[in-house]
């Protein structure tokens, strides 16, 4: 079970799903993403749903598991962090099939947004519950995405993580990383064009976002809506590292935007520059400019408290 205290409550109701499949990635959480994973398709047995449970050994596994769902599958379980929920999402892509989620990752951004419980017999209380919301999705240069897009140097930065990284992904990672990767930090030039229209000027950062929380701790927009068509785009002019440094603290403490940055709204965008610059998606590296970002008409459905 994740380290969190089991909850006192009483025992969910019954569900009206009819089958159930619980994708876990087995080293999330510190590790017990197995036997959380375990205990929660055992909690769903027990309410009289039947259910799979998949265990992920390597990057695209959930994705594979979950593209090939079968029509009787209407509720598909994500056991672990942003990774594994991005997978079963891109997985489930164009399926009604409502969408639980046990996070057990480092960032878990969305659940956080969402105020997901993070033990077993809550979370089983959400499922069996049926409160779901719509949640917009993105294609990136033929990926998917549903939390948020950078392109410079955050993107910089998870290159680096995921360049040194050995074993199970910490917050901890981060410092390191983004010391090593400030000390050879070059500012960029960005083109942006948001919806068909160009923007005046370069900036040295660009998020596109569809999330409160960017890596699952600094707050970017508490007012966003999930399913409104459109991402916030934050525009930051500065890019040297002076700048970035401003901005960062600035994150924290909620005064974003401020003289030199923007926020705006948009389905489409656009992001280029005079040299390739690094781009991420939803926390995973993802090549280099010329970006290209649309929100797609099709959503999915998340299981909420």
């Amino acid at each position: 079970m994740p380290p969190e205290a089991a909850s006192t409550q009483a025992p969910p109701r019954e569900s009206a799903y009819r089958r159930a499949l619980v994708i876990a990635n087995p080293v999330s959480g510190r590790r017990q993403g197995e036997s959380a994973g375990k205990e929660l398709s055992a909690g769903l047995q027990r309410l009289g749903i039947p259910t799979e449970l998949f265990l992920t050994g390597c990057a695209g596994d959930g994705e594979r598991r979950a593209r090939a769902l079968t029509d009787e599958t209407d509720l598909v379980v994500s056991v672990g962090g942003d990774g594994t929920l991005g997978e079963v999402l891109t997985g489930l892509f164009g399926r009604k099939v409502d969408v639980g989620v046990l996070p057990l990752g480092t960032g878990n951004a969305l659940s956080a947004d969402l105020k997901l419980p993070r033990d077993v017999d809550r979370a089983l209380a959400v499922f069996t519950a049926g409160k779901t919301v719509d949640v917009d999705v993105a294609r990136v240069n033929g990926r998917l995405s549903f939390l948020v897009v950078g392109v410079g140097p955050d993107a910089a930065v998870v290159e680096e993580v995921h360049r040194n990284r050995r074993g199970p992904m910490t917050q901890w990672a981060y410092l390191p990383a983004t010391l090593r990767t400030m000390l050879r930090h070059r500012p960029v030039k960005l083109s942006v064009e948001l919806d068909g229209e160009p923007l005046e000027g370069t900036f040295g950062q660009v998020l596109v976002s569809n999330t409160i929380h960017y890596g699952g701790l600094v707050p970017l927009c508490p007012g966003r809506v999930l399913d409104d068509g459109r991402f916030e785009v934050f525009l930051f002019r500065r890019g040297n590292l002076l700048g970035l440094i401003n901005y960062a603290l600035k994150a924290f403490l909620r005064r974003i935007p401020d003289k030199t940055s923007e926020v705006r709204l948009a389905r489409t965008v656009r992001i280029t520059s005079p040299k390739p610059a690094p781009c991420q998606i939803d926390g995973d590296p993802a090549g280099r400019t010329p970006v290209v970002f649309e929100v797609l008409d099709t959503r999915h459905r998340i299981l909420v408290p």
